[in-house]
């Protein structure tokens, strides 16, 4: 059955925004609750929709297809937020991608289209195939589906011509049988989302305390004196932590918000699973204390909050008092688990205060007023996220935010630790059943010890380098498993010349996304059930699990009907690319029972247990009410490090941040800094709305946010249109990089900082302007200068 499509939503940017009014009201309350049902209504089947949400993030339900945020120990019947909803609403759509809809509109037309109005043609339905000699998507069978991946693979003159990129939506179970199908397939081409995101956290974790992973549970929350949120927006990016930052305000924890932006959700927030906040119209104040660095300017703040306490130490030693400093730094805890400390003491003490107030943008009283909170808890959680980990000095950041929690002691123990905020709900889980292109030698051997096939040891390729390797024509075979690789990736204009150049590019999604339009030669998408659906196989309804930021393994069972009766599951298409592929190479390999896996899920995890610690009686575990909590080596002190100690990290401040080198330019309309975010109704490139209430945005995405006095000083008012340009770097390819027709907007940034929307700006991010020593697009600091642009009307 076809639907009807409503083709006036093609460009929602032809509409009539509305000024930009600043938002009145706490972050939740009765404006999340309104928002809520406004999707759902959109949904064009609220009553599914709300039914759905009574069975998110609850046992024996599903979990939310949304942010990786812990599930609170004393949830409820209703546990979910805004995003939520959202995710819901846009899964449980009455609307049809369908055949129909494909022979309608040829690929020409909706790449014309925008991301916003791609997404809301709704579920698709069935395998597509576009041939590269018509101009549309058509019909085509599973079963020729897996014979045509198939054949381009077995092509390929080597295995590493061939990309597997996951999304972080994807389970357990299909992640762990995706890279056993490519390792088998011979390559650890394994690019995915971490690589763009939280990459940095892994890295800098791994080289301190020997584990990629936070070391907090959601009971550390609960006993934590001071919280320090860096670099994230959780109200509108995770909105449940929300609630968890408001229990520990309430209860007389300190927590305090570093963040670029002043947002909505870090100042004030109404729970709206509050009865009594929203009868009587009150809101907590989430943090008492909110400092905004300039971009990249973390490093140096947490650099001086060390030399704060080095201070207090010293002056504690002089003066022999003790009363108010006794236990400055744990140097009991650091002698029996830490190395080299002495290193960065050193050059703590040689950083000048003038460097770190420079870089920081902060003065040194609003860097001591943090030190003096960090130095009067006894137990400090710190949190972050994408403000932290994308930059040239990501790496080092995250390292000296270990470094000061090190200082303290504050690894190990109840109510401290460090937390990085995943931001979608299993890309932790990925990696842990190694989705990695650089996979660890313990996780080789493991594979290698379970099955009679030769597992591939050289490095794969990251995200960042696919690309390259597609542009060099080095790469020839794209899948996705979930995600929209075009849109998530920098530098768009390479990126989809890159994808031009496969042969071959296949997606596996749930609805219409930029990746399916921008094609290789030749194109299928694979249509699969969504997180909130019933997937039943052969051996009856399947449970799947994920695992979220809190290391917590949770079990995910659909409760609705599939969209379309010939929707597949994540799982079992894998399986089938997977017997189709290696059947025809006579590999060991082949003799693995692909499509047995797939029709009873409790063999992969039963898999899972043989190769992975922690996963022991994985079957059984799982049936636990709240799942069950993978074991953290650093949360028990025990460092898998080269020393098996925690190691201080000794990194130098970045010699000039481009606030630093270009200060002097700016009324030349160069010396800004621009970083991507997301609007209030965005999940990752998932546009839900043209809306962004917190910020006070209505009905427009192309919008770029200037502090007042920069405004001013480059002529300009507000609801002027400007071009952003990418100020070429020396080493750079010199490519010109441009938006045009960019609506300037107030707001609470420190000077030289913009920020704007992506995927709208990452046309602006350079292919090879990555992190050290991850290899992270440095999407939260980008060199450009502004120039007037034409005025939209």
């Amino acid at each position: 059955m076809s639907h009807r499509h409503d083709d006036s939503q093609r460009n929602p940017s032809n509409s009539h925004p509305e000024e930009p009014v600043p938002y009145p009201h706490p972050a939740g309350g009765w404006g999340a609750l309104k928002s809520s049902a406004k999707h759902l209504i959109q949904s064009e089947d609220a009553a599914k929709g709300v039914k759905t949400l009574l069975k998110a993030n609850q046992p024996g339900g599903f979990d939310c297809p949304g942010c990786a945020w812990g599930e609170e120990p004393t949830a409820g019947k209703i546990d979910f937020c805004e995003n939520g909803v959202k995710a819901v609403a846009w899964e449980v759509t009455s609307k049809r991608a369908d055949a129909d809809f494909f022979a309608r509109h040829s690929l020409a037309e909706l790449r014309s289209w925008s991301d916003y109005a791609l997404e809301k043609s709704g579920r698709l339905c069935e395998p597509m195939f576009y041939d590269g000699e018509h101009d549309h998507y058509q019909p085509v069978s599973w079963g020729r589906a897996f014979q045509l991946i198939a054949g381009e693979l077995n092509a390929l003159a080597s295995p590493d011509e061939a990309l597997f990129y996951t999304s972080g939506r994807a389970s357990n179970e299909v992640a762990y049988l995706y890279q056993l199908f490519g390792r088998a397939f011979g390559t650890n081409n394994f690019p995915d989302c971490s690589n763009m995101c939280h990459e940095a956290s892994g890295v800098g974790l791994g080289l301190s305390i020997g584990t990629g992973k936070g070391t907090v549970t959601m009971h550390d929350f609960e006993q934590a004196e001071a919280i320090f949120v860096f670099g994230q927006n959780p109200g509108t990016n995770h909105p449940r932590m929300l609630a968890t930052l408001r229990k520990a305000a309430k209860r007389g924890a300190q927590v305090v918000a570093i963040n670029n932006l002043k947002e909505r959700g870090l100042q004030r927030f109404s729970d709206p699973q509050s009865p009594k906040e929203m009868l009587i119209g009150s809101s907590t104040a989430i943090s008492q204390h909110y400092v905004t660095p300039r971009l990249g300017g973390d490093m140096a703040l947490l650099r001086g909050m060390a030399k704060f306490l080095f201070e207090q130490e010293q002056e504690q030693d002089q003066t022999d008092k003790g009363a108010d400093t006794q236990g400055v730094i744990d140097r009991d805890f650091i002698a029996q688990h830490c190395d080299n400390f002495d290193a960065y003491e050193a050059v703590v003490k040689a950083t000048p205060w003038a460097k770190i107030i420079a870089q920081s943008g902060l003065e040194q009283q609003e860097i001591e007023k943090l030190g003096r909170i960090y130095m009067s808890s006894e137990r400090s959680i710190f949190t972050w996220a994408m403000g932290i980990t994308q930059h040239r000095h990501s790496v080092a950041t995250v390292r000296e935010l270990v470094n000061l929690l090190l200082m303290k002691g504050n690894i190990g123990k109840p109510g401290a630790g460090a937390c990085p905020v995943r931001g979608h709900s299993n890309v932790q889980g990925n990696r842990t059943v190694g989705i990695n292109e650089r996979p660890p030698a313990e996780l080789l051997d493991a594979l290698q010890q379970r099955y009679d096939f030769a597992i591939p040891r050289q490095q794969g390729l990251n995200t960042v380098e696919s690309i390259q390797a597609m542009l060099d024509h080095k790469a020839r075979v794209f899948i996705g498993l979930g995600g929209n690789f075009a849109a998530a990736t920098p530098d768009t204009a390479q990126t989809h010349r890159a994808l031009s150049h496969c042969a071959l590019t296949v997606h596996i999604s749930t609805k219409l996304n930029r990746s399916h339009v921008i094609t290789g030669q030749k194109a299928l998408i694979l249509p699969c059930l969504g997180r909130t659906e019933i997937d039943r196989q052969a051996s009856g309804e399947q449970i799947i699990t994920v695992e979220d930021s809190m290391s917590m393994v949770h079990s995910s069972q659909g409760s609705n009907e599939p969209a379309a009766p010939s929707l597949r599951s994540e799982t079992a298409i894998v399986a089938g690319i997977a017997q189709a592929t290696l059947r025809a190479t006579r590999q060991p390999a082949a003799h693995l029972s692909w499509l047995s896996l797939a029709d009873d899920y409790q063999l992969i995890r039963e898999e899972i247990s043989q190769v992975l610690p922690g996963f022991e009686d994985f079957n059984e575990r799982i049936r636990q009410k709240r799942g069950f909590h993978l074991t953290n080596s650093a949360a028990l002190r025990e460092w898998r490090t080269a020393t098996q100690r925690a190691v201080f990290s000794d990194s130098a401040l970045p010699e000039a941040l481009m606030h630093e080198q270009d200060q002097q330019h700016r009324a030349a309309n160069t010396g800004f800094t621009l970083q991507t975010l997301r609007s209030h109704d965005q999940y990752n490139t998932t546009i839900y709305g043209m809306n962004d209430r917190y910020r006070g945005i209505s009905g427009e995405r192309n919008v770029l946010f200037m502090n007042p006095d920069d405004i001013k000083q480059q002529g300009l008012t507000p609801g002027d249109r400007v071009d952003i340009t990418t100020v070429n770097q020396p080493d750079s390819d010199n490519r010109l990089r441009q938006v045009k027709g960019f609506k300037v907007v107030e707001f609470q940034i420190p000077r030289g900082c913009l920020a704007a929307y992506y995927p709208e700006t990452n046309p602006l991010v350079p292919l090879d302007s990555v992190a050290e020593g991850c290899g992270t697009p440095t999407y939260k600091s980008i060199a450009v200068q502004l120039t007037p642009g034409i005025r939209q009307e």
